[in-house]
């Protein structure tokens, strides 16, 4: 029996994307956006383009749409306003956070990552150990797709400077224990430092109760525009010396780690974005909906299609890596678009680290629920699926 808690007819009406019937389930790659923020990222370029500071009435909108942001962004990461860190997207974002933070560690500091991490948690370590001689190591995955705590402890040492992690994974949709994560970290004097791109669009997120030092995230997996966005403890960005322009201003705390002028096109786009979360009563009730379809899809895969990680939705965001036995990814993909359905084929999907452990050969078919999706759609993937099936 459906325990619904959305209309998602009413919610689908408000984005022009969803009228030609095709079913997105491409969402882990970019969800589609609603009318509002394109409306509202318009506005923003017809009415206030200008820049801060200006004397007259396009300064001033400005201004309000960077305050209103920052507020916005407080409240959806559970932070102050003061330590939100807005940027073009997490990866840019984060090379640039990731730089700030290494400024003063010496060679032979460890950086602590996982084999479940998307490469733009990953990547900006291996470059910052190779101009600074640290030492990157890599937390391992279990053979069901978990992050193996007992291996992290064991990895974690006195020279350990960061333990970085995603919430949630891209590729398979595992959570990961991050407050159990966070307080480790802690406990061993290490940063903790979360990728939250893909968690953001399923979960709430509450850094204080996270206890983590570091988030980043972009609105782009949860209806909204390509931004960055990054929530720094405020104890944590004080401590750092920023990259930046001098005479740009140091207040507040997170613009100091914000170069150029910002895309206050996009910020308006983000802010509309809360607000249509916000009109659907936030991520709680979505994320109910989401998990009651993940669970129909998951229970309804047919036979001679294999799922990858998790195979409930038992600590998992509704994103699945999958194979049709003996039909190559590409062909699938490619095939379940002609029918109407969108999904993705790729070899690593950017999470190196686990595609060497995942057992299938050169792609996969990913696919992934978020709460504009309806019954009927997944009842449509998994029937396309069982007639793929040899």
């Amino acid at each position: 029996m459906s325990t619904t808690v959305i209309d998602v007819d009413a919610v689908r009406r408000r984005f022009s994307s969803l009228r030609s019937g095709f079913a997105f389930f491409d969402a882990p790659g970019g969800s589609q956006v609603p009318d509002e923020v394109g409306a509202a990222i318009a506005r923003a370029l017809t009415e206030a383009s200008g820049n801060l500071g200006a004397p007259y009435e396009t300064g001033r909108r400005v201004g309000e749409i960077l305050g209103r942001a920052r507020d916005d962004a407080a409240r959806f990461l559970g932070c102050s306003s003061d330590e939100v860190v807005f940027g073009a997207n997490m990866t840019t974002l984060n090379f640039a956070l990731t730089r700030t933070a290494g400024r003063d560690w010496r060679e032979g500091d460890r950086v602590l990552s996982t084999r479940l991490d998307h490469d733009g948690n990953v990547a900006p370590w291996l470059e910052l150990a190779a101009d600074k001689r640290l030492e990157v190591d890599f937390v391992d995955v279990t053979p069901e797709g978990r992050l193996d705590l007992v291996d992290l402890e064991r990895k974690l040492t006195d020279r350990t400077r960061v333990v970085s992690f995603p919430a949630a994974s891209n590729a398979i949709g595992t959570i990961t224990e991050a407050r159990e994560i966070c307080t480790l970290a802690r406990e061993a004097g290490a940063l903790s430092w979360i990728d939250a791109v893909h968690y953001a669009a399923h979960e709430p997120i509450d850094v204080a109760a996270t206890g983590c030092d570091v988030l980043v995230c972009s609105p782009y997996k949860f209806c909204g525009p390509h931004l960055g966005i990054a929530f720094g403890r405020a104890e944590v960005l004080e401590s750092w010396r920023p990259y930046k322009a001098r005479p740009a201003p140091d207040m507040p705390l997170g613009k100091r780690f914000e170069t150029g002028t910002p895309p206050f096109e996009l910020l308006a786009g983000f802010s509309a974005t809360i607000a249509y979360l916000d009109s659907l009563g936030g991520l709680g009730p979505l994320r109910e909906y989401e998990r009651e379809l993940g669970r129909r899809f998951v229970d309804g895969l047919p036979d001679g299609v294999v799922l990858y990680g998790p195979q409930t939705m038992e600590g998992r965001v509704p994103t699945y890596l999958l194979n049709v036995e003996g039909m190559p990814a590409a062909t699938v993909a490619a095939t379940l678009a002609e029918s109407g359905y969108g999904v993705w084929a790729h070899d690593n999907w950017y999470s190196l680290g686990l595609y060497e452990g995942l057992g299938y050969e050169n792609e996969a078919v990913r696919a992934g629920i978020i709460h504009y999706n309806t019954a009927e759609e997944v009842d449509g993937l998994l029937a396309e699926l069982g007639a793929l099936v040899p």
